[in-house]
């Protein structure tokens, strides 16, 4: 009886609509098509995420001196405040966003004082061994090594149009997400040993396990950046990024958990691809290592995880970007000349940051490519593997849709 009644109510509702004109149905379709639309542009407006602005005190950077003495904040210096990707005229015609220097790199760094020390001492390792600038001799009547030269960064050539640099010249921007620990103080050590003690003491790290002597850094060459407010990773990244003064801007882990010594083949890679423009990124890439045991010891689920992640970030996101093997390596290389096009454009402040950053690539058409890096399993990490993967996965949609129905849209 029941079966009957719901099939005389269908039958009626048929023929009522079978007599409604077809542009009637037409703009009822449309109308409500437009009104699924604004609900969900409403929705994606109050949901996507919205970087917080940088405090006045976040802008400025403190370091070592010559003396050893902690500077008072110094203001930081950003391209940011004067370029714009559309050819505008920059808003401050006095400022000249050249590179300085060749290498920046930018490491976010929450309550890292365990894990920093040894990241560091591999980092500035390489870095002055290959872009160091100190002169072979004496500081301050102390016999230091001798450095050779860069052995990769453009000998000639342009990067935006201007004279590339010879390949000197490094920094290290250390951006403490509110750190509560004494993840500061430990840069700060670490920066004042390198630069006066004459036999700097080295730091273990997951690549260099034996510690042994470390090597001599130039004054003021590792910065300190103070977020008062937690921002998150992305936020910690873009951030430090803003600010760099460099040819080219590798971002890293505190954990060191990437082969430092990859570096090389991220501005090779980088040089090779770059467009008229100077633009390029390289991402580093862990996927040659699924199936190693440094992947295969992990749990089932964060196994599991992993592939789901992989598989949604293929459904999600635009062609290119989907074909990148491994988007969360924190090891990502960028021309200076691509920064315009990509950090002002940030939205994600999470763990989601890096998909944003190639989504923007590709919206930019700056060419990207992947490299394999060497990448162990360092211990210490703030990720909540079940937690952080669902936030992941929502930020991943959010994102994508914000940014296909024009809540984001590119300055």
């Amino acid at each position: 009886m029941a079966v009957a009644t719901w099939f005389d109510t269908c039958v009626h509702c048929t023929e009522l609509l079978a007599s409604v004109p077809l542009h009637i149905i037409f703009v009822a379709l449309c109308a409500t098509g437009a009104g699924l639309f604004v609900s969900l542009y409403v929705f994606l407006s109050l949901v996507a995420p919205v970087p917080r602005k940088p405090l006045p005190e976040e802008k400025t950077y403190r370091t070592i001196s010559a003396d050893g003495s902690i500077t008072e904040p110094l203001p930081l210096p950003s391209w940011h405040e004067f370029s714009n990707p559309k050819g505008d005229k920059p808003k401050n015609d006095s400022t000249d966003d050249e590179a300085e220097l060749f290498m920046s790199l930018v490491v976010p760094a929450y309550n890292e004082k365990d894990r920093l020390g040894g990241m560091l001492e591999e980092a500035v390792n390489y870095l002055e061994r290959m872009y160091g600038t100190l002169p072979n001799g004496r500081v301050e009547g102390k016999a230091i090594r001798q450095r050779k030269n860069a052995a990769n960064g453009r000998a000639n050539g342009t990067t935006n149009g201007k004279p590339a640099l010879q390949g000197k010249g490094w920094e290290i921007v250390i951006v403490s997400d509110g750190s509560t620990d004494t993840t500061e103080e430990m840069a700060f050590s670490f920066a004042r040993d390198h630069q006066l003690s004459p036999h700097p003491r080295g730091h273990a790290g997951p690549w260099t396990p034996r510690t042994q002597e470390g090597v001599h850094i130039p004054p003021g060459t590792i910065r300190v950046v103070s977020l008062t407010k937690n921002r998150g990773k992305g936020g910690a990244v873009t951030h430090g990024m803003r600010h760099v003064r460099g040819q080219y801007v590798i971002f890293a882990d505190a954990d060191g958990a990437t082969n430092f010594e990859d570096l090389g083949k991220l501005v090779k890679a980088c040089q090779e691809i770059e467009d008229t423009d100077g633009r390029g990124v390289v991402v580093g890439s862990r996927a040659h290592m699924v199936g190693s045991e440094a992947v295969v010891k992990r749990s089932k689920l964060r196994n599991f995880l992993m592939h789901s992640f992989h598989l949604i970030l293929w459904l999600l996101t635009p062609s290119k970007t989907a074909t990148i093997k491994d988007t969360q390596c924190g090891f990502k290389l960028f021309s200076r000349a691509s920064l315009p096009f990509i950090v002002p454009n940030m939205h994600s402040e999470g763990w989601i940051f890096d998909v944003e950053m190639l989504m923007l690539a590709e919206f930019a058409r700056i060419p990207v490519v992947e490299v394999p890096v060497d990448w162990r399993e360092v211990g210490g990490s703030k990720l909540n593997v079940l937690r952080d993967s669902i936030g992941m996965a929502w930020g991943l949609a959010v994102l994508r849709a914000a940014w296909s129905l024009g809540v984001y849209r590119r300055k």
